[in-house]
């Protein structure tokens, strides 16, 4: 069926380690320390964000303490081989991305991850401190970026969500309560994770479809006003590759229905929905019909 019950998704997630630093003569290497110019920050730091830390060191050329933070940056960024970007911007040159950090002494370090400002400090720090800040921001950041591009050009694969594939292994061996458990605490903790979400919905549909009877369909054609008789049958009519028959089902309930049975089926209808792209015909032909059974 288009679109449907596919659990694909759920498995899809990479599941290769992450490649190593690259190398000097990598023509896909990310630069580790870089000049930045208000011309250039948009793809230096925001863009380049999306796939490595950005440590941002706005000093300026009148400044001591710069000419001691500066180069200590200069040799870690040298040692980290890509893993984080050292940028580094002349504020008197750049005035506006020092205003856009409302910047009021130098230097000032910032770190910027996914486009977003993370951390930040003032003034020299000895390379101790240094290592440990930089430490916290790799971990904050870990699996949460695309990583440097590979020698191709193209971005390096994610390595595998922990969480996901907890609950991927769940699935696999059939423990369903186990992925739905998974999921769920995934969604704790990120409430609008919309890959959590959507498995959390399959999961539970095959969950239920595991339990169905053998004969729910006629159980239901036998027994039109049983609510529950007709969420069944309509598990089992999308299980079988039907959702046209299964929203049919339950809108026709919902048209003969009124209170709180009336409100369970169009509940579960909306759950079934969500199940598809909401662009199918079906999709949108069945949304239009519920409608009218509504009012």
């Amino acid at each position: 069926m288009s679109g449907a019950v596919d659990l694909a998704p759920l498995k899809a997630r990479a599941t290769a380690p992450p490649p190593p630093p690259p190398s000097a003569g990598d023509p896909g290497a990310i630069p580790s320390i870089i000049d930045v110019t208000e011309a250039t920050f948009e793809a230096e730091v925001l863009e380049r964000s999306m796939q490595v830390p950005v440590i941002v060191d706005l000093w300026a050329t009148w400044c001591e303490p710069c000419k001691q933070l500066t180069p200590t940056l200069e040799k870690l960024a040298a040692e980290a081989g890509g893993e984080w970007v050292l940028a580094k911007v002349d504020v008197d040159a750049n005035p506006r991305i020092a205003q856009a950090f409302g910047v009021q002494s130098v230097p000032t370090v910032v770190a910027i991850a996914a486009g977003q400002p993370l951390a930040d400090f003032q003034g020299v720090q000895p390379e101790a401190a240094l290592r440990q800040w930089l430490d916290a921001i790799r971990d904050a950041v870990a699996g949460k970026l695309s990583g440097p591009p590979s020698a191709d050009g193209e971005p390096a694969e994610q390595p595998a969500d922990p969480r996901f594939e907890a609950a991927e292994q769940a699935l696999e061996q059939g423990d369903f309560e186990g992925a739905e458990a998974a999921y769920r605490l995934i969604l704790n903790s990120e409430p609008n994770n919309t890959d959590a979400q959507a498995a959390l919905r399959q999961v539970r549909f095959l969950g239920r479809a595991q339990q169905l009877p053998a004969d729910a369909v006629e159980r239901a054609d036998a027994a039109p006003a049983d609510l529950d008789a007709q969420l069944a049958a309509a598990d089992a009519e999308l299980f079988a590759q039907d959702p046209e028959a299964a929203f049919a089902r339950l809108i026709e309930f919902v048209r003969r229905s009124a209170g709180d049975e009336r409100t369970a089926a169009r509940t579960r209808l909306l759950e079934l929905f969500e199940l598809f792209d909401p662009a199918e015909d079906f999709v949108v032909s069945a949304r239009r019909k519920l409608a009218m059974a509504l009012y």
